[in-house]
């Protein structure tokens, strides 16, 4: 099997996260939808009608959203390119779409160990990963993510604290509530590892080697922050967060279209 993709290409997916999800109005979806249940706006050969303007109408949840590459995975490799719609089996593809986004959220974390601070558990777990991406239906299903959770987390939290060792002074506000609070300035080197960043004022923030891993940052102001170095970000939390032009993000990651410039 090759490498698993980890970022999301729909035009190789038959619109999984539009069909088998479920989402609410309240969440930034427009409408309240059960899973199974196409989309409202999910045209006929899987493509969203109102892509171009999914925010204008009210539509945000779909712009933060991002799959790590697992809707095309499980659409061309679990299920061998047989479309939802030639099956009938949405339960069961739901659960394997959640499974497989799990696993590929976890390969982007271990590929940034990888580049950033190599480590041969690291490396091992990828491979295992990478080899499970690619197994049947029931395999998926029957996989124990809560062991590889447990066990990423150490291998992410020992990368970094390596990363981090060489910044002084900074403080660990690990799973800490902090909506809506001024953290601008030096934060360089903090954990805000599981955090709730709602709505946090970040302005011109420096987030050099700052551990973001799970941290809640909608609607957080990072506008003009440094986020280049930031370990463990990924593209839904900068889709969900408010930045600019001047907003420094990292080479691996996309400026969010919705940012102003």
């Amino acid at each position: 099997m090759p490498s698993p993709e980890l970022t999301s290409d729909c035009s190789r997916c038959f619109g999984l996260c539009c069909v088998l999800m479920p989402f609410s109005a309240s969440s930034g979806f427009g409408v309240d939808k059960p899973s199974g249940t196409p989309c409202l706006h999910l045209a006929a050969d899987d493509s969203c009608s109102i892509h171009a303007t999914l925010r204008e109408d009210g539509w945000p949840g779909c712009t933060v959203f991002e799959c790590f590459g697992a809707g095309q995975q499980v659409s061309q490799v679990t299920y061998g390119g047989v479309s939802w719609r030639a099956q009938d089996n949405l339960g069961e593809m739901a659960a394997a779409l959640s499974v497989m986004r799990q696993l590929h959220e976890v390969l982007v974390h271990l590929h940034e160990v990888a580049r950033r601070s190599p480590d041969p558990d690291a490396a091992r777990t990828v491979a295992e990963v990478e080899a499970l991406t690619g197994a049947t239906p029931v395999e998926l299903l029957t996989y124990d993510l809560d062991e590889l959770h447990l066990r990423v987390g150490g291998l992410l939290g020992a990368a970094s604290a390596r990363l981090r060792a060489e910044v002084d002074g900074a403080q660990d506000r690990s799973r800490a509530d902090l909506a809506g609070h001024d953290l601008r300035g030096d934060r360089r080197g903090w954990s805000f590892r599981g955090a709730l960043l709602m709505a946090a004022d970040l302005r011109e923030a420096d987030l050099a080697l700052a551990d973001v891993l799970g941290a809640d940052l909608r609607d957080a102001d990072v506008r003009g922050a440094d986020l280049s170095t930031a370990l463990f970000l990924t593209q839904p939390q900068l889709n969900s967060a408010r930045g600019d032009g001047r907003t420094q993000v990292p080479a691996h990651l996309a400026r969010p279209r919705h940012w102003r410039t």
